[in-house]
């Protein structure tokens, strides 16, 4: 007789929560999803989003910090591939383009939810992962030798944020490769030119 096997305890109330606002908040938009439709999707009782979070502002938030966590982590792992400043560099376009190529690709949370949920808690939210962006290329470009790495990460920054808008906009998954060769020309650029 083969042995009984126990589910160990499923998600949380929490993390039930997180998910379905993640699914809905990103495909449909933080200010036309209700609460209700939340709840319902999580399976969960009213109560339990306001015990949990307290508020929908609260669980928008939440959804943004899971989301930047989410795409750090996974940029993060994508450039242990890589040995160089500069292949990490372009590698941070590489990633984003894996990203472009996910079924239901629906551009940047935080470009979206700033457009319509405008309040100083998801600009700041917003503002804190775009310095992440903004930091993680300036750093490399600093790494990779570039005389002005706060120019060249803001410049690659642009790069970024309108190969995410391609994406989104055109429907174009290959707007990262675009990008990536973009970010390439401008580091070859900076690091060909003189100091002074």
């Amino acid at each position: 007789m083969p042995a009984k096997t126990t589910a160990g305890p499923g998600p949380s109330a929490r993390e039930r929560l997180l998910a379905a606002a993640s699914e809905l908040f990103y495909a449909e938009g933080v200010h036309t999803v209700g609460i209700d439709r939340v709840i319902e999707k999580a399976g969960v009782a009213k109560a339990s989003l306001y015990n949990t979070f307290g508020s929908k502002d609260e669980l928008v938030l939440a959804y943004l910090a899971a989301r930047h966590a989410r795409v750090a982590a996974r940029v993060t792992r994508h450039l242990e591939r890589y040995d160089t400043p500069r292949d990490k560099l372009l590698g941070v376009f590489e990633a984003q383009g894996e990203m472009f190529a996910e079924p239901g690709f629906r551009g940047c949370a935080f470009a979206s939810a700033t457009s319509e949920a405008h309040g100083e808690q998801v600009d700041l939210a917003a503002s804190d992962y775009r310095a992440w962006v903004r930091g993680l290329l300036t750093g490399l470009a600093r790494q990779a030798g570039a005389p002005d790495p706060q120019q060249l990460g803001r410049q690659l920054h642009m790069i970024y944020d309108g190969s995410s808008q391609a994406a989104r906009m055109d429907h174009d998954p290959l707007a990262a490769a675009a990008a990536s060769r973009a970010a390439e020309a401008l580091l070859d650029a900076a690091l060909a030119a003189p100091e002074g």
